[in-house]
């Protein structure tokens, strides 16, 4: 239960594909190779070649027509979407040797079960963000020695930010406001106050010029999967979405996908600083989960741990909806 199997991943947005390029992503304990055609189509399969074990993600891809298969990089032997291949000498295909990995389509949202039973309907939330709001990027693909639980802990750790964020966000304080739990969804309302900086300090760090001195903070959270930061000033808003994968019992993958609507001509300008900033935030929760010993007994509550225990709650009872019991 540790991984929630059932439970809907997205493993990928189109634009994390390049054409006839394979990538290896993993779910469940199990390495796959992801790869889109010229079409925009998506297959994924094993990433292990059932000749001799060679990753097909180290491979390449050979386009037929319409069609386009993944070559092992050890003896070119060439897999199709159904995981058939034509061996040397031979101009009969195979019975398929590798089973596909189901995926789901959305857009160009690419989910997977990871060949688990369903136990939950995948979001809709990324769909209907990409309908009002332009795609920025994506950004900060990484994957943390860490279990899942304890990544989502730590992503509805609301007390956090102005320890493990204080460098980047400059935040001297956190105020909690609000919590709303609708089961496997929540939100998540607080403003977190930065601290002052000088003229110096802003001339030296101009990123400095973009922080308020009130960072209001909405979280929207769908378990297990998703939790999106709402932003917003004058000249936009932004959507930054960030994503947990479970690659194995103790490794968790996680990547930002940005999204934005602009008010004023200057918002497309900072594209990049808002890639920037959540690539920073990501790297900074890396950097706390590798400092932490994950069986330490919590002798101490501080407040505001509700998102925390909506976390634990929802683990305890996956997949059922267990009534709130919210800390104060």
């Amino acid at each position: 239960m540790s991984m929630l199997p059932g439970a809907p991943w997205l493993l990928a947005h189109k634009s994390m594909l390049q054409v006839n390029k394979p990538k290896k992503v993993s779910l469940y304990g199990c390495d796959y190779v992801l790869w889109k055609d010229s079409t925009g189509k998506v297959s994924a399969l094993p990433n292990a070649c059932p000749h001799m074990g060679a990753m097909l993600s180290e491979g390449w891809c050979q386009q037929h027509g319409d069609k386009t298969s993944v070559v092992c990089p050890f003896h070119a032997l060439e897999f199709d979407s159904e995981g058939c291949t034509i061996l040397p000498g031979s101009n009969k295909k195979t019975l398929p040797q590798l089973k596909p990995l189901q995926l789901i389509i959305a857009g160009d949202f690419i989910w997977s079960y990871g060949g688990q039973e369903p136990k939950m309907p995948i979001p809709t939330i990324l769909n209907e963000i990409a309908a009002k709001y332009d795609f920025i990027g994506h950004t900060a693909d990484t994957s943390i020695e860490t279990d899942l639980l304890s990544m989502l802990l730590n992503m509805h750790d609301y007390n956090h930010q102005n320890g493990t964020h204080r460098e980047l966000f400059r935040i001297a304080e956190v105020q909690f406001e609000k919590f709303i739990d609708n089961g496997h969804q929540s939100h998540a309302f607080y403003d977190n106050i930065t601290a002052p900086t000088s003229l110096v300090e802003k001339i030296s760090n101009p990123d400095l010029l973009l922080l308020p001195k009130v960072i209001k903070a909405h979280l929207e959270n769908y378990f297990p999967c998703l939790v999106i930061f709402h932003g917003e000033s004058g000249i936009g808003k932004v959507a930054q979405c960030h994503l947990f994968v479970p690659e194995s019992e103790n490794r968790t993958r996680t990547y930002v996908l940005m999204f934005g609507q602009a008010k004023n001509k200057a918002f497309r300008l900072l594209d990049n600083k808002f890639l920037n900033f959540a690539k920073v935030v990501v790297e900074q929760d890396t950097d706390i989960l590798g400092k932490i010993y994950p069986n330490t007994p919590q002798k101490i509550k501080l407040n505001n741990e509700v998102g925390m225990d909506w976390v634990r709650r929802n683990f305890e009872s996956f997949p059922n909806i267990a009534e709130p019991n919210l800390s104060k």
